[in-house]
């Protein structure tokens, strides 16, 4: 933590700030693109305007008008729709265009990517596989300025930062036990979630 402080002094020797300096200094001239630099600068400076007092919704409002974006993308989970169309209509509110673009977009089967029918939540029926590759392509296609994820899935959102070429961010990080909050399982690693951490204790179910 010594680094966050101004010093490398009693940096533990594991310290990637005083082990791994040659990519530290790439980063470094990566600044050195104008746009690098300036959404470094505003994604700062909105941390230090609404620090403890903006949410994050109003986070991503404010770096995207310092910004000047224009056209947000907003990518979602079919199961959050209302959440989706609740920010969609706060973006327009505040004079932003929004190109939305659904998880399920394209309509193609499971089977299409190999699952069997017992491998789907529902065996038996129709089930669209997500689709975040096309969500990023349709979403680059619009030219968003930038795009924004709402509850994809574990994996499905990594595929949508691979495949797109746009400045991303997350407003919701889909956890459907705890309510989109998963940092609520580490507040509660020492008790409720405290087997998490002894894997060999944990039922399967």
């Amino acid at each position: 933590m010594s680094c966050c402080f101004g010093t490398e002094e009693g940096a533990p020797r594991f310290c990637p700030g005083i082990n791994k300096t040659e990519l530290v200094n790439k980063a470094e001239r990566v600044l050195e693109d104008r746009e690098v630099l300036r959404c470094a600068q505003e994604a700062s400076r909105v941390e230090a305007a609404g620090y403890c007092r903006w949410t994050r919704v109003q986070e991503v409002i404010e770096f995207s008008r310092r910004m000047g974006f224009n056209r947000i993308g907003v990518a979602f989970c079919i199961g959050l729709i209302r959440e989706a169309r609740s920010f969609s209509d706060i973006l327009k509110a505040h004079q932003f265009e929004v190109i939305s673009v659904c998880c399920k977009v394209g309509i193609a089967p499971k089977e299409t990517l190999g699952l069997s029918d017992a491998e789907k939540i529902r065996p038996g029926a129709f089930e669209g596989h997500c689709n975040p590759i096309a969500q990023a392509l349709i979403l680059d296609g619009e030219q968003c300025d930038l795009n924004v994820l709402v509850g994809l899935c574990v994996g499905h959102d990594a595929l949508f930062f691979k495949y797109t070429n746009t400045l991303t961010t997350v407003l919701v990080a889909k956890d459907r036990v705890t309510g989109h909050n998963p940092a609520a399982v580490l507040y509660t690693s020492d008790s409720y979630y405290n087997k998490l951490k002894n894997p060999e204790e944990e039922s399967p179910a």
